[in-house]
């Protein structure tokens, strides 16, 4: 597939080198040559120095040989131009970045998709659905949700109190439960393995399942022993992303306290938010985290415009009393060094987030979404069974499944079954596959027509 990027910033930059791994024919389009020269040091693409809503650069990079284009600089007007003369173009797929989706969805009469662009996406809005996700479900690395919110696969560490360490999966002492939540992967240090039953659970070990919301959350009550709901969070930051993700939250009445330095800012989140309590200040001074009052069972988000900034006041909000701590990064690269160092219990990059919302559509057209996690490498991705797969008709243990490759759950209908050997795939099923960095392709050409 051809693809053009436009933006090489963060963005841009982490999902060329994202697809790259997969052999696609990328061009990436910006104006700063520095910019150019530092994707180009660690990916091997093409670079066109010029302004993407530029006819002649769009040429230049070839974009009427294009399959998508990807428009992901840090201007909404650039962005929706230059998916507009993509279109004009004939390039089959449109996918627009925008600071905010509210004023382009469907119900508004400025829908982009009258104007041919295929997917309009907002990077911070992605975002808070991620770190919403994850303050929903404490105790975990991470989760995401597939097969429209029917389906969840979280990560959570193995630590020396828990009841599943040390023994093999086979002799898992909650078999009901296990029969029900799947164990996709188990990351040891740098290495990931996919469990069989055989895979003994050691401390310290990061382990991801896929089940129901409800299996799922009863695996973590029973397998992690800090589990417990929060019981305030506060967030750092009143900006798009602080106040999308304090909008969730107020929505289901959770207790949040949003902290913000400019006043004006300030009271917009206060008119905009129904029951949250907003405090004008800097989220770096001691006087004002004492005034939120981080009490234990606290989860503390920073969501300013700065790294370095939102890492300095979540080691100072864990001081102050937080039980649980989350920075939002812009630079993907942060989240493993971050990881590794323990500094805080979580870092959510914005652009992976967004870049999930992005990978289905340079999918084969069976392939329905996929998602990355941000620190378990490989890919999340949802396939249906059609009336011509070689897998109908088979029950999965009879299927030859390449290696790197496991099914996760299918979804029949409105049911989610349980992957297990003996369950026999039908036209029509929903299935959730983990694949390993090395076999994604492997997934688009299995589900080929």
């Amino acid at each position: 597939m051809r693809i053009v990027i436009i933006g090489a910033g963060n963005a841009g930059k982490h999902l060329a080198r994202r697809l790259s791994l997969e052999q696609h024919d990328i061009v990436i389009i910006d104006q700063d040559a520095a910019k150019l020269e530092s994707v180009e040091s660690t990916v091997d693409i093409q670079t066109v120095l010029g302004e993407g809503t530029n006819p002649t650069v769009l040429e230049q990079a070839g974009i009427a040989k294009a399959d998508l284009l990807v428009a992901v600089t840090n201007r909404d007007e650039v962005n929706i131009l230059a998916c507009v003369l993509a279109n004009l173009a004939g390039v089959p797929m449109k996918v627009a970045r925008v600071s905010s989706c509210r004023p382009y969805r469907g119900e508004t009469s400025y829908d982009l998709r009258k104007l041919g662009i295929d997917l309009v996406v907002s990077q911070k809005e992605e975002c808070a659905d991620e770190i919403f996700t994850l303050l929903r479900m404490p105790g975990t690395i991470e989760a995401v949700d597939m097969l429209d919110q029917r389906a969840l696969v979280v990560g959570i560490r193995a630590d020396m109190d828990s009841p599943i360490i040390l023994q093999p999966l086979k002799a898992f002492p909650n078999p009901a439960l296990i029969e029900r939540v799947r164990f996709i992967a188990v990351m040891r240090g740098d290495e990931v393995m996919i469990p069989s039953g055989e895979t003994q659970i050691m401390i310290g070990d990061d382990i991801y399942v896929v089940g129901t919301p409800s299996d799922v959350m009863a695996l973590l009550e029973w397998a992690s022993p800090e589990f417990r709901q929060f019981q305030k969070i506060v967030i750092a930051g009143g900006g798009d992303l602080g106040l999308e993700l304090a909008r969730r939250l107020d929505a289901i009445n959770a207790k949040v306290v949003v902290i913000e330095k400019d006043i004006h800012r300030a009271e917009m989140c206060a008119e905009q938010l129904n029951r949250a309590t907003v405090l004008h200040g800097d989220a770096l001074s001691q006087e004002i985290l004492a005034s939120a009052d981080l009490v234990k069972g606290t989860a503390f988000v920073a969501t300013t415009g700065d790294d370095e900034t939102n890492i300095m006041i979540c080691l100072l909000g864990e001081k102050s009393g937080a039980t649980f701590t989350v920075a939002q990064v812009a630079k993907p690269d942060y989240v493993p060094i971050i990881s590794s160092l323990s500094l805080l219990d979580r870092a959510v990059s914005s652009h992976i987030s967004m870049i999930n919302a992005i990978l289905h559509f340079v999918r084969g057209k069976n392939v329905k979404s996929a998602a990355m996690l941000h620190r378990l490498p490989g890919e999340l991705m949802e396939v249906q069974v059609t009336a011509t797969s070689p897998w109908r008709g088979k029950a999965i243990k009879h299927l030859k499944i390449p290696a790197g490759i496991l099914i996760a759950i299918v979804m029949r209908g409105e049911a989610i079954l349980p992957a297990n050997g003996n369950l026999q795939l039908a036209t029509g099923d929903r299935m959730v596959l983990f694949a390993l960095p090395k076999a994604v392709a492997k997934v688009e050409s299995l589900f080929e027509d």
